[in-house]
């Protein structure tokens, strides 16, 4: 009985023991559980171990495309909505063409005339009466300068029908005794195959005729709204400048308000530079082909004027038919000295006049001009040939202040309003000196 509570003190102990080393294990799983054992390499595991799936993240759909892909698309769609605005508006354009041209006429007009509504009233002219008495004047003349045209082609064109049979004549025998070995049977069949397809054609030839007087009435229309817009162009352009700022959003009415005067000067130099130009080339090519005693001199010289406006392509035209009116006319020496003299005074006009009265500021590119000429050819007849290059060179004078202009304020969060204070626009000009449109 003596030994009994040792035992059991043994006993206690033990259990106590025990249940200590269970706790430490407890704790060391419950540290397990909450740390859990980092697996090891995959590389390190042999080939047929269970390796769990590693999820790694996917990039962004953007960032799979390659960079030059996605500029290619970027630049892409916007070239396919700058293409279809452009062929949306060249639509509306072809509708209600006649408008469009004697709009585009009218500005042209006024720019040429506008410096002597502004001198007239420097000297107290009223805005009325000087919008008024250049424009009269203006027409008047721009008429007289048709009707000469018209009576000189009326009085000599007899005349003229004789000297061309002659000349025909002439250019018969000569080939007949000419080096080519041409026949007289062989003349007769050409003579023979054109009748032949005139006549084949005389129906085209009636249809054009009777298109002709739809042509007339087309053109009388033009020319009454082109007189109608050059009026109120010169009286009020600048307000209606000023009314068309008013649509463009508030965001970009201030680089537009300040290219709008820029390209206002752009065209007012083309057209005066352009005028003096074909003046000096009528005058100069006129008196030579009076020398030569080429007939129908002043109009041949009046028509130079006039197809001057259509750059490159009218030069040509206008001096080819002066020198063929020559061959026909006065024969082979005479032609080749109206050529020579064209020639001389063309090429003065493009390395001296053009780059002297125009200046760098409205030059085009031949390229360009060539390119220009034939799109506005294609697309509204000579009438778009005459505006194509004076609308190539006021965008490039637009286009490159807007760069100027982006560059110059990119940080700038608010601009003035400068359709509501035209004082304060880039070209400090009086009102009745900018009508820009």
């Amino acid at each position: 009985m003596s030994q009994l509570p040792g035992w059991l003190a043994r006993i206690g102990a033990g259990i106590t023991h025990v249940g200590e080393r269970l706790d430490e294990r407890r704790a060391e799983v419950a540290k397990e559980d909450a740390e859990p054992e980092p697996l090891p390499p995959v590389d390190s595991l042999p080939p047929t171990a269970y390796t769990p799936a590693v999820q790694q993240p996917r990039p962004h759909p953007v960032e799979a495309v390659p960079w030059g892909v996605r500029v290619a698309a970027e630049a892409g769609w916007r070239v396919l909505v700058l293409a279809g605005t452009v062929w949306v508006l060249m639509r509306v354009i072809s509708a209600v063409q006649l408008v469009v041209l004697a709009f585009v006429c009218a500005l042209l007009i006024t720019a040429l005339l506008q410096p002597a509504v502004a001198r007239l009233k420097r000297h107290g002219v009223p805005r009325g009466p000087a919008t008024a008495l250049t424009a009269i004047l203006g027409f008047v003349i721009m008429g007289l300068i048709g009707w000469f045209v018209t009576w000189q082609v009326m009085e000599n064109i007899d005349l003229l029908s004789n000297q061309i049979q002659d000349g025909i004549d002439e250019l018969r025998k000569w080939l007949l005794h000419s080096p080519f070995h041409v026949t007289d049977k062989q003349i007769n069949e050409i003579a023979k195959n054109l009748r032949e397809a005139i006549g084949a054609n005389t129906d085209q030839i009636t249809s054009a005729g009777l298109e002709g007087v739809t042509v007339i009435v087309e053109a009388l229309t033009g020319i009454l709204l082109t007189m109608f817009s050059t009026l109120f162009l010169l009286y009020d352009g600048r307000r209606i400048w000023e009314w068309t700022l008013k649509l463009v959003p508030a965001a970009a009415r201030p680089g537009v308000a300040g290219a709008g005067p820029r390209a206002w000067s752009t065209l007012t130099a083309y057209v005066r530079g352009t005028v003096i130009v074909a003046l000096i080339d009528a005058i100069f090519i006129g008196l030579g082909i009076y020398f030569l005693n080429v007939p129908m001199a002043v109009p041949l010289a009046v028509f130079i004027f006039l197809f001057s406006f259509i750059p490159l392509v009218g030069a040509v035209a206008s001096g080819a038919l002066a020198v063929v009116v020559a061959l026909v006319t006065q024969g082979v020496f005479t032609a080749i000295m109206t050529l020579v003299v064209v020639l001389a005074v063309q090429q003065i006009e493009g390395h001296i006049l053009q780059p002297f009265i125009l200046g760098r500021a409205v030059r085009v590119h031949p390229l360009a001009v060539v390119l220009s000429v034939t799109a506005g050819g294609m697309i509204a007849g000579i009438g778009g040939a005459v505006v194509a290059v004076p609308l190539v060179a006021v965008t490039n004078t637009v286009v490159g202040y807007l760069r100027s202009y982006a560059n110059a304020v990119p940080h700038q969060q608010t601009q003035p309003d400068l359709a509501m204070a035209p004082a304060e626009t880039p070209a400090k000009q009086p009102v009745d000196e900018a009508p820009s449109a």
